[in-house]
């Protein structure tokens, strides 16, 4: 009998930067995740209505293109698939919006430490695999 092979677990990336999207991809693609990209809230949800079950860490930015913005997308996320680890990134402080952020939503302001990221990300994929 064949061995059941685990579904991929995956970090999907939300950032209209182009530059800082591939920069972030780098970085996780040093983990055991899986990376895919989207640059806008509308095309993450889009692909989490597919593939929810196999993603396990959200990294996203607040400022986002289109109608929502990555906070929109993170309360969207914490409601419909909670057990995906959550990262929100700014390159500037929340202040007002903070009070707005699931507290169980990880907020890194830009420039964030690689070290940082890869760490939610190894989180994630634990517990991804726990679940």
């Amino acid at each position: 009998m064949g061995e059941r092979m685990e579904p991929y677990r995956i970090a999907l990336i939300v950032e209209d930067d182009f530059e800082v999207r591939g920069l972030a991809a780098a970085l996780l693609e040093e983990t055991d995740l899986k990376v895919v990209e989207a640059s806008s809230a509308e095309e993450a949800l889009d692909y989490l209505k597919q593939h929810s079950e196999e993603v396990a860490f959200l990294f996203a930015d607040v400022r986002l293109p289109c109608l929502m913005d990555g906070l929109d997308l993170v309360r969207t996320v914490r409601l419909k698939w909670p057990w995906v680890r959550t990262v929100l990134t700014s390159g500037k402080p929340l202040d007002q919006r903070a009070v707005d952020v699931p507290r169980d939503v990880r907020f890194m302001q830009k420039p964030w430490r690689a070290l940082e990221v890869l760490m939610e990300a190894e989180r994630a994929a634990q517990a991804y695999r726990r679940n």
